[in-house]
């Protein structure tokens, strides 16, 4: 079946299976590669984009309940890479090995644009379902505060 998709504000048509998850979609038919594939369930965030503006794991997503949904991949955040909560991640050295980082700055963006002077706690429960096995979760903390301070 063929699908229109907005995906980074154009719009884009690919023919794919209606059960095909959105990450496959993004990344190969698409070439967005940004979002990466971790657990395939939804539980560690590495595939977090945003759908009409929340977080969404784009593994649970299947191409057609995408439909007129307006999706933003990393690679849509920020034309140059500066979004505040990019730029914090570098100001913090928070990446490691890079692998989450993606879905971690999405989850964190999606946050700060509903709560933009997060507490501790409030951070902790949004970030809650990325996980880093690299465990810089302190300096994501120190991040997003950063990036709201930012804004």
């Amino acid at each position: 079946m063929k699908y229109t998709l907005n995906v980074n504000g154009q719009n884009q048509t690919v023919e794919a299976e209606p059960d095909t998850p959105m990450l496959w979609v993004l990344r190969d038919h698409l070439n967005y590669v940004g979002a990466k594939f971790g657990c395939g369930v939804g539980m560690c965030g590495a595939c977090t984009v945003h759908v009409d503006g929340d977080s969404q794991r784009s593994c649970q997503m299947t191409v057609a309940e995408a439909g007129a949904k307006k999706i933003v991949t990393i690679e849509g955040l920020s034309e140059h890479g500066d979004h505040p909560v990019q730029k914090a991640w570098c100001d913090h050295d928070v990446s490691q090995c890079g692998y989450c980082q993606a879905g971690q700055i999405m989850s964190a963006s999606a946050l700060l644009k509903s709560k933009p002077h997060p507490t501790d706690a409030e951070i902790d429960n949004a970030m809650a379902g990325n996980l880093c096995r690299c465990g810089t979760y302190t300096r994501i903390r120190a991040a997003i505060h950063a990036a709201a301070g930012a804004k």
